[in-house]
């Protein structure tokens, strides 16, 4: 992958489609609310499955670029178990806010590329005191898997953040 939000390849997406069009780019799109959605519900049935229908099984997370700019250490975060495992822990006692915009969408038969703007409210749970607050560029590779497209590939940065980093990982 050259850089990972190489924006020229999502220009087809600013003209006015077809509704089949906008249907799949909506589709593509979902996988990441689901991704968000999941997080933000961690608690309520069903929240694991729905974040896990958002990976394929041979995922990869790269958080990296955007824990470093907080000044926190995580993995990358290979396949979608470990993905699942590390984010969705019942021991990271947080709650969460995503909210997505911005995106653009290319979709290459049945793969897709995806960039979008997230921005993501990290809150102890019980004690909302401290706070970490980020706004992220993700770059997202996706695949239809029959009528469900999954994310292969996520890479995160960080632009800006606020507040106290460790929150993030739950300390």
């Amino acid at each position: 992958m050259t850089s990972p939000f190489d924006l020229t390849a999502a220009i087809t997406t600013s003209r006015a489609t077809g509704r089949a069009d906008r249907a799949e780019a909506d589709a593509v799109l979902d996988a990441l609310y689901r991704f968000g959605l999941a997080q933000d519900r961690r608690d309520d049935p069903g929240a694991r499955e729905l974040f896990e229908s958002a990976f394929t099984e041979d995922a990869e997370l790269d958080f990296r670029p955007a824990a470093k700019k907080c000044g926190i250490d995580v993995p990358l975060m290979r396949g979608r178990s470990m993905i699942t495992d590390v984010i969705m822990s019942p021991a990271t006692l947080i709650e969460t806010t995503h909210v997505v915009t911005n995106p653009r969408i290319r979709i290459d038969g049945n793969g897709a590329r995806l960039t979008a703007l997230v921005e993501a409210q990290h809150l102890p749970k019980g004690n909302h005191s401290r706070h970490a607050l980020l706004k992220n560029l993700y770059a997202v590779e996706a695949v239809r898997d029959f009528d469900l497209w999954r994310m292969r590939q996520v890479y995160i940065d960080c632009i800006w953040f606020t507040g106290d980093p460790a929150v993030i990982v739950g300390a």
